[in-house]
């Protein structure tokens, strides 16, 4: 990756040009048994529409905040990229009172009602699944995306000194935020990660280290249902090299 690279989105690009081919995410739910795999160029493509879902028809721009209410799931990292493609203000967890957007799995629905701007709900089902009916008061995402550009391009130039994300109570701006990804990560790693999205260190080994540094990162949602030897398995046939439980 490029030390010039200054957001979230700009390690996206470099990967992009870098080899569009390898891996990028490899998600897991062991609740539901769903296993999905994206390319860089697949999950560079589902952050271009989302982005252009979020600037066109939700109209948000640099300084509004979009509220993540969003498990550790391959399609919370498509939504932490298109904003930092926007440069909105990604809050993991945050008040839905206080945000201009909020986007919300099947589990925390009421409380996103709190927002009085656009909502957006997420099934979070396999293969990016609709809900059976919409939520009231929501947009479907699995409804709203697959139309939306291929490519994208911001309104406004993202500033990388402005605030890009909010995790456990901590704002980092998308400088700070490409900093950090590139100390954590590590060359080339393939990371199997079990955290939650709720803190840096879930962020960091569940996304943006491997992003920053050429790696890959299998991503575990419900870890805990899977036995260590069933985990072992895993980590062989996923050729994980660095494991964050």
């Amino acid at each position: 990756m490029n030390a010039t690279d200054r957001t979230p989105a700009d390690l996206l690009r470099s990967a992009l040009a870098a080899d569009p081919g390898r891996p990028l995410v490899t998600f897991y739910d062991d609740t539901t048994g769903e296993r999905v795999e994206l390319s860089v160029a697949t999950f560079a493509n589902w952050v271009a529409k989302t982005a252009n879902l979020l600037q066109g028809d939700l109209g948000a721009g640099p300084g509004d905040r979009v509220v993540l209410l969003l498990p550790a799931h391959w399609q919370t990292a498509v939504w932490l990229l298109a904003c930092s493609s926007v440069g909105v203000v990604a809050d993991v967890g945050g008040d839905p009172a206080a945000a201009d957007v909020v986007v919300s799995g099947p589990d925390s629905l009421e409380a996103a009602r709190a927002c009085g701007g656009e909502r957006v709900a997420l099934a979070l089902r396999p293969l990016g699944g609709r809900f059976p009916q919409t939520p009231v008061g929501f947009a479907d995402y699995a409804v709203e995306v697959p139309s939306q550009g291929d490519r994208f391009v911001a309104f406004s130039p993202v500033d990388p000194e402005e605030p890009a994300l909010v995790v456990g109570g901590v704002e980092l701006t998308g400088a700070q935020v490409a900093e950090r990804a590139r100390a954590d990560g590590e060359a080339g790693a393939r990371v199997l990660s079990g955290l939650a999205y709720d803190t840096w260190d879930g962020l960091s080994a569940g996304l943006y280290g491997p992003l920053a540094t050429g790696g890959s990162v299998v991503l575990c949602r419900n870890l805990d249902q899977l036995g260590e030897e069933s985990l072992a398995k895993r980590v062989e046939s996923e050729r994980v090299t660095v494991t964050r439980l």
